[in-house]
């Protein structure tokens, strides 16, 4: 065991890769990240830019490291043989299948978040459909850490609770047991568990340690959430390509479109909405954004009433694979209509907040920020105004949330 311990965690984003080293005091080391070339879609650009990223990390930094965990987008399903090798491109976590609605409705009569049409286990019977059912079935964050391992065989347990897992009873819904293709789900582990060590020709590779340990690790919204350290009574709202509400709890809450995560030993429950700064990108640079944002006065209404989403289709805060994008009128000023996108957005999160207070979630005295979204000031305040809870932005990252993972696993493997 290295009396030093430095570990990396690895997040794969809705749109690119980052890293972060951290040392056992949690000190954040090295921090890099990059842009999928192309997209989501496309597993090769996850691999690559794992690869570069990973080689470009310090030697007196990577020769130190002991182990490492993988984050990624709930919900990004890929299809491959039992070697690991694609059989085509991922379907995105924001992709519905609407033409397996009945089908889902005999596996899961009962319903649950499985059951949905954007769920991963409607796009699995697309993939099942398309390819037959001699393959595997493996989420964005659980085919790269089988890369790192040569080894499909795993998957995280919230990772597949959009497949139909059950993190209370630690099983698969009864009805996938009995499905001719249940032998393409993978077997699921607990986040944290240590899974082995590095494939040999991966540390040759990437110039990694060859007893490095890979964790299993969790979902990128997760590792979002613990990489914030929630205090009690804080939530948590990700602000990334798309909207993410998140608060600790004390038991589960079943609801269409709401997640129960058991993440280190505590329940996060949460919603997902399939909008969010992805919007922002399709109309502003960083540069525009930047200078327009400043010319909005935030402490005032702008008059519009958008529904920025990029494509027709909502999960989170209202599960309607039907609802429509609403982006016009766009005014001639552009800072207006910037001001018009970052109040929809804010009332997109709003009843985000608004749904789980309903649930049961107790209503949080102050939500902590995360993610691209935080970082602007006027949207903050736009928020603050329509959520009416205290905002404070947070700095750390979804791949500092995965190397604490890895920590808390070596660390805890170092006492016993």
């Amino acid at each position: 065991m290295k009396t030093s311990l430095l570990t990396m965690g690895i997040d794969l984003g809705t749109s690119g890769v980052r890293i972060a080293v951290l040392n056992e005091k949690k000190v954040l080391l090295h921090s890099a990240e990059m842009e999928y070339p192309s997209e989501l879609s496309e597993w090769r650009d996850w691999k690559e830019c794992c690869r570069i990223l990973i080689k470009e990390i310090p030697k007196s930094l990577k020769k130190r490291l002991t182990a490492c965990a993988v984050d990624g987008t709930s919900g990004t399903l890929l299809a491959c043989n039992k070697k690991g090798k694609p059989l085509g491109a991922a379907i995105p976590y924001h992709i519905s299948c609407p033409e397996q609605e009945q089908a889902l409705s005999k596996i899961l009569p009962n319903k649950g978040i499985a059951s949905s049409i954007n769920s991963s286990l409607a796009k699995a019977l697309r993939i099942i459909d398309q390819f037959g059912s001699e393959l595997l079935l493996r989420h964005q964050s659980d085919w790269i850490t089988g890369w790192l391992l040569g080894n499909w065989d795993w998957g995280e347990e919230s990772n597949n609770l959009r497949m139909g897992w059950d993190p209370q009873k630690k099983l698969w819904e009864p009805n996938l047991e009995e499905l001719s293709w249940h032998h393409a789900l993978p077997i699921i582990v607990e986040s944290g568990s240590i899974l082995s060590t590095l494939a040999s020709d991966k540390a040759e590779d990437l110039g990694l340690p060859k007893d490095l340990l890979i964790i299993a690790g969790t979902t990128d919204a997760n590792a979002a959430a613990i990489s914030a350290e929630l205090e009690k009574k804080e939530g948590l709202t990700i602000l990334g390509s798309t909207i993410v509400v998140k608060s600790f709890i004390n038991k589960p809450i079943k609801a269409i479109g709401i997640t129960n995560h058991r993440v280190l030993n505590r329940w996060l429950c949460g919603g997902a909405s399939n909008t969010g700064g992805s919007v922002l990108r399709k109309f502003f640079t960083d540069k525009d954004l930047q200078e327009l944002s400043q010319q909005i006065n935030p402490e005032i209404d702008s008059g519009l009433r958008l529904r920025p989403m990029l494509f027709k289709g909502e999960r989170f805060p209202i599960n309607d694979p039907h609802l429509e994008p609403i982006l016009e009128p766009r005014p001639i000023s552009d800072s207006l209509y910037l001001h018009g996108i970052l109040e929809g957005l804010a009332r997109i999160e709003y009843q985000g907040w608004q749904k789980l207070i309903e649930l049961g979630v107790p209503r949080p005295q102050r939500i902590i920020t995360i993610g691209g979204g935080s970082k602007n000031p006027q949207w903050r305040r736009i928020r603050e105004r329509t959520i009416g809870i205290p905002i404070k932005k947070s700095i750390k990252t979804s791949a500092q949330g995965a190397a604490l993972i890895a920590l808390k696993a070596i660390s805890h493997k170092s006492k016993v």
